[in-house]
């Protein structure tokens, strides 16, 4: 049964369904939002478990981590950035556990994952899709379920707001890959409150990006073809608290670079 915890509930185990629950690094910000969302996964309480982005290197998180999971079978990253990974090795020390990631550089004991591939860990069914577009090395970890599907989708979808992109081009395939994931997938990202519906939230995403992409067109029409980021984001985003305009300036420079590659 679902906890009665809500999100955010910094330090304490918040029960998200019969299979996941999850622990919120108290590590705010404009990029983090409230904080970062670490998913312990296990089919049932006798089962070991599946951890999904600790954290930071914040001792305080990772015991806490280390004390809710009990055993675990395995540590599983969904990508570079230090706010998902930077604790995984002490955490791996600590409980015994390997860890694996699509970089093989962060793995421990363990190979890289690859796309498409599936695994049983925790009595539950694991497939990994490599979905870049945040970061290259970008993977998204779809728990079958019968009840209903579980998405883990680290920074790819967030709770709430759009993610800083890398590259657009493979962002847009990789949404358009998570689109076709059934209906009423339980979505839990990386940042932020679950999703009831992920499919639904793709599509949303999806259709912010070409108007996001039609604004910067709009943008290079009055500002010129040889605009950098800057002068775009000062155009698009006038409306937009100019704290997050250093974000904002690195999605614009994947547009921008994803428009001259087609010639726009």
């Amino acid at each position: 049964m679902r906890g009665e915890l809500e999100h955010p509930a910094y330090g304490r185990l918040r029960a998200v369904s019969p299979v996941a629950a999850v622990l919120l690094e108290n590590n705010p910000s404009s990029m983090t939002l409230e904080g970062t969302n670490s998913w312990l996964l296990r089919a049932a309480p006798e089962e070991p478990c599946v951890v999904v982005d600790p954290g930071h290197h914040d001792t305080e998180h990772l015991e806490a981590i280390g004390e809710a999971a009990g055993r675990v079978a395995a540590i599983l990253v969904t990508h570079h950035h230090p706010d998902h990974v930077e604790g995984a090795g002490w955490l791996a020390e600590r409980v015994g556990a390997p860890v694996r990631a699509f970089d093989p550089q962060l793995c421990r004991s363990a190979p890289a994952l690859s796309d498409g591939e599936s695994f049983h860990l925790a009595g539950l069914d694991i497939a990994v899709l490599h979905t870049p577009g945040h970061t290259a090395d970008s993977v998204t970890f779809v728990v079958e379920h019968p009840q209903r599907a579980h998405v883990l989708t680290g920074d790819t979808i967030l709770g709430h707001g759009t993610t800083v992109l890398s590259d657009l081009g493979d962002y847009l395939d990789s949404l358009r890959k998570l689109a076709e994931l059934p209906d009423g997938a339980l979505g839990l990202p990386g940042h932020g409150a679950e999703l009831a519906d992920l499919r639904a939230t793709v599509r949303e995403y999806l259709a912010h990006r070409e108007q996001r992409l039609d604004q910067v067109r709009g943008a290079l029409r009055e500002l010129g073809r040889d605009a950098d980021a800057r002068r775009v984001v000062e155009f698009v985003y006038a409306d937009v608290d100019p704290a997050l305009w250093g974000a904002a300036e690195m999605s614009v420079r994947a547009q921008l670079d994803y428009l001259r590659q087609r010639g726009e």
